[in-house]
């Protein structure tokens, strides 16, 4: 049984939040045995932990949501730099195996992209890989996701990364021709050999919590859980 989900896009406008949000969503309302811990390791800027708390009941405390915080909405390395502090990852790894050890599940929300860096000499693959987190890459359908996904996977395998499967994320209303020209499921689990767990449509309101839910149920999320 998963008991923790690492998720990371392609960028930092992928869809992380909407997939975390959505996953969140249905696990609350369909799986309540499994009492649930949302973390975001780093955070710069106000953004998703205000989410969470907006739109969940969650036992935890600001930092055990986020451990590490920065006022500046730019890269950790540089918001800290900033602050004269620095990113320290032990931090962020005692609060992890924490909520591990108090919760049957926790959902964690990376930063940026794949590629996108920790510390001067780290990158979220690095992290992902290093610390073992089964991982969910989210893609968005636009022109040039092919290229995206083909890339990040890539990048997954060669930090060695658990990538357990792609989302693809609708950022704005689509036509079935579209998603299925842009982003043509066949082909990038033919190129990257990750299966794709299926497609979240575009949401005009991304904080109503039964459509979040509604809409990760269509999602093949049995690969994940089972």
């Amino acid at each position: 049984m998963l008991k923790t989900l690492f998720i990371t896009g392609t960028d930092t406008d992928a869809g992380k939040t909407v997939f975390t949000t959505a996953l969140a969503a249905y696990l609350e309302k369909y799986r309540q045995e499994l009492s649930l811990a949302i973390m975001k390791p780093i955070q710069s800027g106000i953004g998703d932990r205000e989410i969470y708390q907006r739109l969940f009941s969650l036992s935890q405390s600001d930092t055990e949501i986020t451990p590490l915080y920065f006022q500046a909405p730019l890269a950790p390395p540089i918001a800290a730099a900033k602050e004269n502090r620095e990113v320290d990852l032990g931090i962020v790894w005692q609060t992890f195996t924490q909520l591990q050890q108090r919760y049957k599940f926790v959902l964690v929300e990376g930063l940026g992209g794949l590629g996108s860096p920790v510390t001067d000499e780290f990158t979220v693959a690095d992290l992902a890989g290093e610390w073992r987190l089964p991982t969910v890459l989210v893609v968005p359908v636009k022109l040039g996701a092919i290229s995206q996904a083909v890339a990040n996977v890539a990048l997954a395998k060669q930090a060695k990364v658990q990538l357990l499967g792609i989302i693809l994320n609708c950022q704005q209303p689509l036509t079935p021709a579209q998603i299925s020209d842009w982003t043509p499921v066949d082909l990038i689990e033919s190129l990257t050999n990750i299966p794709v767990l299926g497609c979240l449509p575009y949401l005009e309101n991304p904080l109503d919590l039964d459509e979040l839910a509604r809409v990760a149920s269509d999602l093949q999320l049995e690969k994940l859980f089972n």
